[in-house]
């Protein structure tokens, strides 16, 4: 008999600034990432005022982690250390493993004065942290769309809804990422592998996300171990992204924009962006 997650814990996404002045709201990160094992934070930058985005996020450095940015409306546009850029437009997703070392900045545009979007970040174990740099970028019409048979629409990103799977494959963490919509009256239920972690996030609307607990927009869930998990509506309808992913459970060692496994691995990687040689292609960095 398949077990139903309950709710481990409730989360209130709380506004934060961050790179030159972006206001956003934090899901989670920065003293809970232990919990949320392979994830390290989720950010939510929805905002209709240019003046909270607009400023954006200038060149920085990443190692030791994914960042993965999902556009709903507006343009980000980004750039990095490798010669690489482009635009991450509406409906678009851009999975990005920073590997051994990049520097990059991502400058929102928005649409009309509204720039809607998520970025998550994800650990990666220590021998991933080594690799090159390198990108997954996905255009809206790239990701299928799923309607499920208690009228649930998902766009699935990463993971497999209804024997569709979605275009992000090949990730260590083994991660499932969903953008599901749920009317009223309605339900979504969808088998996780146990032991994975597991949450959800409300993006709109209202709904029970595990029995006894609701959620509104803004709000987050974790959930506890189990085989499936089930959301269901009343009177009103519903959007959440849904990730789960296999915990890595080793040592964290994080600041700012870089995660390592040791204290002495985060000073070596400092160091290496004072100096310059933080970029490294085709060799292991030191540990």
């Amino acid at each position: 008999m398949q077990e139903r997650r309950s709710a481990s814990a409730v989360f209130e996404a709380r506004p934060t600034v961050e790179g030159a002045g972006v206001h956003l709201r934090r899901v989670f990160g920065f003293g809970n990432e232990r919990v949320f094992d392979p994830f390290l934070m989720l950010d939510d930058f929805r905002s209709d005022d240019p003046s909270e985005f607009e400023a954006g996020f200038p060149w920085h450095p990443h190692r030791g982690i994914e960042t993965i940015t999902y556009v709903l409306r507006g343009d980000v546009e980004h750039g990095d250390s490798l010669g690489n850029s482009g635009v991450i437009g509406s409906g678009d997703v851009q999975w990005m493993t920073a590997g051994s070392g990049i520097i990059h900045q991502e400058m929102p545009k928005g649409d009309s004065g509204h720039m809607w979007g998520f970025q998550l970040w994800a650990n990666l174990p220590a021998h991933e942290k080594r690799r090159d740099p390198h990108y997954r970028g996905l255009t809206g019409c790239e990701i299928p769309i799923v309607a499920t048979a208690e009228g649930a629409v998902v766009r699935v990103i990463a993971g497999e809804v209804d024997g569709v799977t979605g275009p992000v494959e090949g990730v260590v963490i083994d991660p499932e990422y969903l953008d599901v919509s749920v009317p009223p009256g309605s339900a979504f239920e969808h088998a996780v592998e146990p032991g994975h972690t597991a949450f959800a996030y409300c993006i709109d609307g209202e709904a029970e996300f595990a029995p006894g607990t609701r959620l509104r927009n803004y709000q987050a869930v974790l959930y506890s171990d189990g085989d499936i998990v089930r959301i269901e509506t009343v009177g009103r309808p519903v959007r959440f992204l849904f990730l789960s992913g296999r915990p890595l459970r080793e040592p964290i060692a994080w600041r700012g924009p870089i995660v390592m496994n040791t204290e002495e691995e985060l000073r070596a990687a400092f160091r290496e962006y004072r100096d310059g040689t933080f970029v490294k292609r085709g060799a292991n960095i030191a540990s």
